[in-house]
């Protein structure tokens, strides 16, 4: 613990990282339920693998941007605490797994050195900001997003309003209305767009991939730049009030705006507007740190293989706006590399281009500010780490999550699969190593981390049960989703499910089909023309059951027989009472909110006291066994069992009460009365259950 005193000069990151290490043994001394410890590490980027023991680690990189410094730093970590294998994910991130729960304090520290978080990786929070990979450079974007995706990612970080939400919430920047953000699939979704010569967005509102898709709605077609953030704080606030909270299936913003409907969601958003601290919020995008390139000459090279080398050029050098500047793309296998090729990749961009990489939502890595004449020698250094692999963003670039690998929630491989289905199209259908207008994603459950059910070609992991009750792995076919642009998408349809050793099969009949009669269309055209039940009639006899062989009971990238079944669970810690313990953390939040109130941040302070004052009813209600899905109902319930039968006194009710948060502006005065009204209400609630158990 002194050493993270010592070598952390952010005494707020210095401060969390402790707090996960008390945290850590206090789920060991069994002091803290695993419930609750879940939350609080999950938060914190760690996750529970598959393998019982060890953690996943994410790793939270805005925007994709990662410095060859902080490349290096992420090195040293996996090697120290892991095994040296990188991970990229769709969402922009890097993981890294096999990692003893113990360590993770360190492991934060370690990293935290060149600035690089975990915080808020995962868990019920505001997810990692993505962009497209290409902010900055991009021909065709009005303005570089990448300020506006950083001011919001600092803004919200740590932020009381979106710590314990009831589900993620997850936020994507699109530089142009080819909307590479893919907009359409996020709880918020901003497009960069000029309109009167100044800077804004097209707002999308509650998209959501998993197992129930929705496309988001449109909130404004032009939002001005120093309204995003105000936005997004009153959309957080809605959420965390209204959101489900009791079942994880329903507890997205989507399904929230199924409920309310736009218009009602615009009706609550209005409602909290006296509570958001600002109004406006400046980006002061001039001030955003500038490219700093290397001033180098580079060595004359000799090309071994020339066909080889204009063919990689064909598909992995993406155009630049700066003059005289292209980007290099990086096909990677699975999003996985590993640590010693990284330290050299590191090192090459750090002294010939800009020190600078972008991770991409294909799980890919992108290069930018290469001189276009150094592209040759560029070529022959990738050559020798292996990183010179054609087909960067194209049909043959497959995007998928880590399934069964590593994954409690997986189903069925992602990985295995995806290896053969590269391996097919190399060999068997080599014209589409060059072709973008196939897009193919995988994912090993339901959840869409892979995308699946947003690409034109998605394979989702599921089982299949044969008649004598023998359980194999099998593949959801989806076809006919894509991107349109401007916040228009299509999510696919779900076709058949075949034995996962059929997957190859299917891939090659929807590619021969394509082939002979989707002349002169896109594949999104070819779908829509053809339509569902085209494709599900060619592809229905691979769905067939009863001639299984004893090879399509064994999953790909595998040995041994399948078993369907998720991970191994975590250390069970001692179960404790919930009331204590909701109880317990109501003090946590009139702490904080106390800090913050001495610090000056009003509004962060009246949050923490409305935290505290809703999780001390909760605990109330759950001792009656009420319901308490949403933070409104514990609100509204909390009035009609203690409030309205006399069994508790508050002048007015728990809702005039409470929601003093959003008929004031967060000023130091109000602060000041609502931090006395939680500790009072705090204190009520305490007295009030010492009773009950006393009498009990």
């Amino acid at each position: 613990m002194q050493s993270f005193r010592t070598e952390i000069e952010n005494s707020v990151v210095e401060k969390d990282i402790l707090e996960l290490e008390r945290k850590i043994h206090e789920f060991h001394d069994g002091k803290l339920d695993e419930e609750k410890f879940r939350s609080l590490r999950l938060a914190r980027g760690v996750y529970g693998q598959r393998q019982q023991g060890v953690q996943m680690i994410r790793i939270k990189l805005p925007y994709g941007k990662v410095s060859s410094k902080q490349l290096k730093r992420i090195c040293d970590v996996s090697d120290e605490y892991s095994t040296g294998r990188l991970h990229i994910t769709t969402r922009q991130d890097i993981q890294i797994h096999y990692v003893d729960l113990n360590r993770t304090p360190a492991l934060w520290a370690a990293l935290e050195k060149d600035e690089i978080t975990l915080r808020e990786a995962c868990g019920n929070t505001v997810r990692n900001v993505t962009a497209s990979e290409t902010a900055g450079i991009d021909i065709d974007e009005p303005f570089d997003v990448s300020p506006y995706a950083d001011a919001l990612f600092s803004y919200f970080l740590r932020n009381p309003i979106s710590q314990e939400m009831g589900r993620k919430f997850k936020v994507s920047f699109s530089s142009s209305d080819a909307d590479t953000g893919l907009s359409y699939m996020h709880d918020l979704g901003f497009i960069a767009k000029i309109k009167d010569e100044a800077k804004g967005f097209k707002v999308m509102l509650g998209g959501g991939l998993g197992s129930q898709p929705r496309h988001a709605d449109v909130l404004f077609n032009f939002l001005p730049a120093d309204k995003i953030i105000p936005l997004m704080d009153g959309v957080i606030r809605v959420f965390d009030r209204y959101g489900e909270r009791k079942s994880r299936a329903k507890a997205r913003l989507k399904f929230l705006l199924k409920d309310v409907g736009l218009d009602g969601f615009k009706k609550l958003l209005e409602e909290e507007q006296k509570a958001v601290p600002i109004s406006t919020f400046h980006i002061d995008a001039l001030a955003f740190p500038k490219i700093v390139l290397a001033q180098v000459s580079v060595p004359n090279v000799r090309i071994e293989n020339s066909n080889a080398f204009e063919k990689w050029k064909s598909t992995n050098i993406v155009p630049q706006k700066q003059h005289g500047f292209v980007a290099i793309g990086i096909k990677v296998l699975l999003g996985d590399f590993y640590t010693d090729k990284a330290r050299l990749l590191a090192d090459l961009v750090q002294n010939y281009a800009a020190g600078e990489f972008r991770l991409s939502l294909r799980q890919n890595i992108l290069i930018p500010y290469v001189k276009e004449e150094h592209v040759p020698f560029f070529y022959t250094e990738l050559e020798k780490l292996g990183f010179v692999e054609s087909g960067y963003n194209k049909a043959l670039d497959i995007t998928a999550c880590p399934g069964t690998d590593t994954c409690n929630l997986g189903i069925a491989s992602s990985t295995g699969i995806a290896v053969e289905l590269e391996r097919i199209i190399k060999e068997e259908y080599p014209q589409y190593s060059s072709n973008s207008d196939i897009v193919i994603k995988i994912s090993g459950c339901m959840n869409a981390c892979g995308q699946h059910n947003m690409a034109n070609i998605g394979f989702q992991g599921m089982s299949v049960r044969t008649k004598g009750k023998l359980v194999a792995p099998a593949l959801q076919v989806l076809l006919g989703g894509g991107n349109i642009g401007n916040g228009e998408g299509r999510f696919a349809d779900k076709v058949v499910k075949v034995p996962s050793k059929r997957g190859p099969d299917a891939l090659r009949l929807i590619l021969d089909d394509f082939d002979t009669n989707g002349t002169d269309l896109s594949y999104a055209d070819y779908y829509l023309k053809k339509g569902q039940m085209y494709f599900y009639d060619f592809l229905k006899p691979l769905t067939n059951i009863e001639n299984l062989t004893q090879q399509d009971f064994i999953d790909w990238g595998n040995s041994d027989r399948y078993e369907k079944a998720i991970g191994i669970g975590e250390c069970a810690g001692v179960v404790i009472d919930l009331i204590a313990t909701l109880l317990f953390e109501s003090e946590e939040k009139i702490q904080k909110a106390e800090e913050t109130f001495e610090e000056g941040k009003w509004a962060a302070s009246i949050y923490h006291g409305y935290s505290s004052m809703v999780n001390s009813a909760k605990a109330l209600l759950t001792a009656e066994k009420t319901k308490v899905n949403t933070h409104n109902s514990i609100i509204a319930d909390f009035d009609e069992k203690f409030v309205a039968t006399g069994r508790f006194t508050i002048e007015g009710g728990f809702e005039a009460l409470v929601l003093q948060l959003n008929k004031n502006e967060p000023s130091e005065g109000f602060a000041k009365r609502y931090l006395a009204d939680a500790k009072s209400f705090l204190n009520q609630v305490e007295k009030f259950r010492k009773l009950e158990l006393t009498n009990a």
